[in-house]
């Protein structure tokens, strides 16, 4: 009998091209993982890269590849803020609102695109183009305030520059970041790009810039370099016990317990002969 391929047992509603591109990608993913389940997080950026989110389909695929319920691929999905359970458009602007940001503007440029694009947190424009959100952090302080588009900044940004730069996503135009790759990408691709493959573009554009930059130059042109570290004796302080190391004498991994007393205080040797569970010789 001719064994029964495993896309015609899926649960999901793909077409057969579709599944059989997602199986042949899962499978790259999966071989990077001692523990195929360790594959779960960059699976879901897979099939969010078809999808636009993670739809039901792309739950039972991720548990159908990993040997998982629906139930725990969900818990996982549901928990971190880049996984959406619900269409995504095609850039997601993403506003610091941050304290930093929050002082120099950030607040004001979240509030304004709210207003121009007639969303709010997590909300999706009509034409499917911007999905709006509010960033807790984006990492970039030092070009406060700041705005990402997939992922990619837009620095020191004003409320007209940021409603400049929606207008323009939504026109179709190539919008280049102020440091990273040379356009932005869609969310699909950026997607496909958290699952693990690459898109050659890597290398592109600036990563740190002058702000980011600034105390090196100065050490630089002053000549600063790092103390080397004191010895315990020149400091005055106790040296740091150092414990011995994993399989030697007196290590955790060889200590054992002369008797079951050493695991259970007050509680009976019932190793020994003749010893019942009152400590008499029955």
């Amino acid at each position: 009998m001719t064994a029964e391929p495993v896309g015609a047992r899926s649960r999901t509603g793909y077409d057969a091209e579709t599944l059989a591109a997602l199986t042949a990608d899962a499978e790259q993913i999966v071989a990077r993982y001692p523990d195929p389940r360790s594959g779960l997080l960059p699976m879901l950026h897979l099939v969010q890269s078809v999808d636009g989110f993670v739809s039901r389909d792309g739950i039972l695929f991720c548990a159908e590849q990993l040997e998982m319920t629906a139930a725990e691929v969900s818990a996982v999905a549901t928990f971190y803020t880049q996984y959406k359970r619900h269409p995504n458009g095609t850039y997601t602007v993403g506003v610091c609102t941050n304290t930093l940001c929050a002082v120099m503007g950030g607040d004001l440029i979240f509030d304004r695109l709210s207003e121009h694009l007639d969303v709010g947190h997590d909300e999706t424009t009509e034409d499917g183009a911007i999905t709006l959100e509010r960033v807790e952090c984006n990492a970039a302080c030092d070009y406060a305030p700041v705005m990402m588009v997939n992922w990619e900044f837009f620095d020191n940004q004003t409320p007209d520059s940021a409603v400049e730069v929606t207008d323009r996503l939504r026109a179709g135009e190539d919008v280049a970041p102020t440091r990273g790759a040379s356009s932005v990408c869609t969310f699909k691709q950026t997607s496909r790009v958290l699952a693990g493959f690459t898109d050659g573009r890597a290398d592109e554009g600036v990563g740190a810039g002058g702000p980011t930059l600034e105390g090196l130059r100065i050490a630089r042109e002053q000549g600063w370099t790092a103390p080397e570290p004191e010895s315990p004796e020149a400091t005055g302080e106790p040296a740091a016990e150092v414990p011995p190391e994993t399989g030697t004498a007196q290590s955790s991994a060889e200590r054992k317990p002369a008797t079951t007393q050493d695991e259970k205080p007050g509680t009976p040797d019932a190793s020994e002969p003749g010893k019942g569970a009152e400590g008499s010789d029955d």
